[in-house]
């Protein structure tokens, strides 16, 4: 099984410290060149701002950072271990800061870069990348609940529910997972729920889906 993590959106944050304006900014991107680009437009955008720092994250491909004339080690590094702690590739963070005129020495630029990256990331979400089966799941009204919660309890997500008669959530399981999801609903049910396949899926799907939320 393959599977890795990248943002669901673009997020922003912003913080301030000490009359000094962070901005973070949180792209999805998938090559080397695109983060170039975002954090070419970012400069481009912020071009009053003191410092434009940044990271990204490849997959398969190369990491980078820059403190953008912060001291060494107070901004891109600190920044860039928020995405490596979450295991977020595909990423690009650009944390803008306008200086308020008072220092906040080292410790205080790594809190700020770290926390404004952090922020922008929440922002953004996270996503899992693998294969999902896709499962119909037909249940009464009064079963519906028990589903929903099978699908979770079994790494699962429900994409969508059709409220007719009965209710059919459409929902994503982990190929690995879905044929004992199917035995567990049918036993769970008493054998009145049958879980039908509709094929398989290599998608992005993020981590806390907001359809129930």
């Amino acid at each position: 099984m393959t599977e890795y993590y990248i943002p669901t959106r673009e997020g922003v944050g912003e913080l301030v410290e000490k009359r000094s304006r962070f901005l973070g900014h949180v792209w999805r991107v998938s090559s080397e060149e695109e983060a170039r680009e975002k954090i070419e437009a970012a400069k481009k955008k912020h071009y009053d701002a003191r410092h434009n720092c940044w990271c990204y994250i490849i997959k398969d491909g190369p990491t980078r950072y820059s403190d953008d004339g912060e001291p060494q080690g107070t901004a891109g590094q600190p920044m860039l271990n928020v995405f490596q702690r979450e295991g977020v590739v595909n990423v690009c963070c650009v944390v803008t800061r306008y200086f308020g005129g008072i220092l906040l020495g080292a410790g205080g630029l790594v809190r700020a870069y770290t926390q404004s990256a952090k922020d922008a990331l929440d922002a953004a979400g996270i996503s899992v990348v693998r294969r999902w089966v896709a499962m119909e799941v037909p249940c009464t009204y009064a079963q519906f609940e028990q589903a929903r919660r099978e699908v979770e309890a079994f790494d699962g997500v429900v994409e969508a529910v059709d409220y007719g008669a009965d209710v059919v959530l459409s929902a994503l399981l982990p190929e690995e997972r879905a044929g004992e999801f199917s035995a567990r609903i049918l036993d769970a049910s008493a054998g009145t729920i049958e879980v039908l396949e509709a094929g398989e899926q290599f998608k992005d799907v993020p981590l806390r889906p907001s359809i129930f939320e």
